[in-house]
Formats: structure tokens, C-alpha cells, sequence
């Protein structure tokens, strides 16, 4: 009973290590935090994904729109936006889901192909789907920036692939930012933060101009 006893407090030991360390986890217990003390309303605009929509603190503003929820963490990656499904997705009941994504899986390795990306969205999306059978999902296309340009192939390859995806589904729409952003070819130079990488007001003022009848529709 003393070994049993044992291997239960190592076992409870282990897991709770574990969750300390996985990625974004004071996030996601903010969001936890933040849901306990009032859950989002059914029928929300969800905004999940990485930093681009995370660091989107006028996103209710510029679109003029107070049931905006936004639920993007960290540098979050696809893999990571899976494995916090039930915490940042799953458990609400949205009208619609905006989902920015797939930037960072392309930059955290040059092994990481568009067809791993779009496999990692596909898995998340017939998740999103299987819950959600009729609610609108709509993918932001991976954008361009000064700091991650020598991608832009494996990038705009991923768009492909999700673009065309997308096109064969019903209540799923791709936002195609990427042309948008773009000058003589390039990325704009006045719409980036200091790092090249996360937009300004400028930049985002673009995003809202191609999603604005979307999200207010």
C-alpha cells in the first residue's frame, strides 16, 4: 500500500512538472482564470492563433465590435493551438472562428515543409469541423514580413495548399493577406513594429480592411 501510495505521489509529481513547462501554460490559465470569473457569451467572434491576432489589442476597436474574443497565445504554433483545443476552441460556442496560424511552424525549423503545415491544419480544422459542424471558420493566410522573408516560398506554398482546401469546404473562407502587404513585390516597409516581424496600426489596418465585411457581416 506504501508503494502504491508512493507511485501515486510521484505520478501526481510528474504530470504537475509537466503541465508547469509546457509552452504558453500561463496563458492558457489566464484564459482559464479569465473564463471562471466570466465565460464568453455563446455566439462570440473567436480569434485564435499566434501573435499577430494575440498582440491585436485594438481588434474590438478597429472593427467596431465588442463581441470579439480573442483567445490567440504566445508564438504559438499549429501542434500548439492543437493541444490547447479544449481551452482556447473547443469549450465555447462561436458564430464564427478567425484562425491566424501557421507562420511560426514554418519558421521554428527549415525542415518543416508546407505539407507538414497544411497537415497540421487539416487535423485542426476536421477537429474545429467535428464540433462545430456549421459555424464559418476563416484562415488568415500566413503573412509576409521584412524578418521572415527568405520564406516567403515555403510560405506562400502553404497558402496554396490551405487556400485550395478551403475552397472545396462550405462555411470556411481564406482571407488572403499576402498581396495586400506587399509593395514592388516586397513587404511594405512602414507596417512593421521595430522587430520587422509584428505589425503596427498600419499593418493591421490592411487586416482590417480585407476582413472587416467578414467579421461584421
Amino acid at each position: 500500500m506504501k508503494k502504491f501510495s508512493f507511485a501515486l505521489v510521484v505520478l501526481f509529481i510528474s504530470v504537475h512538472a509537466f503541465s508547469q513547462n509546457k509552452p504558453f501554460w500561463d496563458e492558457i490559465k489566464s484564459f482559464r482564470t479569465q473564463d471562471s470569473i466570466q465565460k464568453p457569451q455563446d455566439g462570440m467572434l473567436l480569434f485564435i492563433g499566434s501573435s499577430s491576432f494575440r498582440l491585436w489589442k485594438d481588434v474590438k476597436e478597429d472593427f467596431h465590435n465588442n463581441n470579439i474574443v480573442n483567445r490567440a497565445f504566445g508564438g504559438a504554433t499549429l501542434v500548439d493551438v492543437i493541444n490547447y483545443q479544449q481551452d482556447v476552441v473547443l469549450k465555447y460556442k462561436p458564430k464564427k472562428i478567425f484562425l491566424y496560424c501557421g507562420e511560426n511552424d514554418i519558421a521554428s525549423a527549415e525542415s518543416i515543409t508546407p505539407e507538414i503545415v497544411f497537415t497540421r491544419f487539416k487535423t485542426l480544422y476536421e477537429t474545429m469541423r467535428a464540433q462545430f459542424p456549421n459555424t464559418p471558420i476563416l484562415f488568415v493566410s500566413i503573412k509576409p514580413s521584412i524578418l521572415r522573408w527568405s520564406m516567403k516560398d515555403r510560405m506562400k506554398a502553404t497558402n496554396i495548399l490551405i487556400s485550395t482546401y478551403l475552397n472545396g469546404k462550405s462555411n470556411a473562407f481564406f482571407v488572403d493577406i499576402w498581396d495586400k502587404m506587399l509593395e514592388n513585390g516586397e513587404p511594405l516597409k512602414d507596417i512593421f513594429k521595430e522587430d520587422n516581424l509584428h505589425m503596427n496600426a498600419k499593418g493591421y489596418a490592411i487586416w482590417v480592411k480585407e476582413m472587416n465585411t467578414l467579421v461584421n457581416d
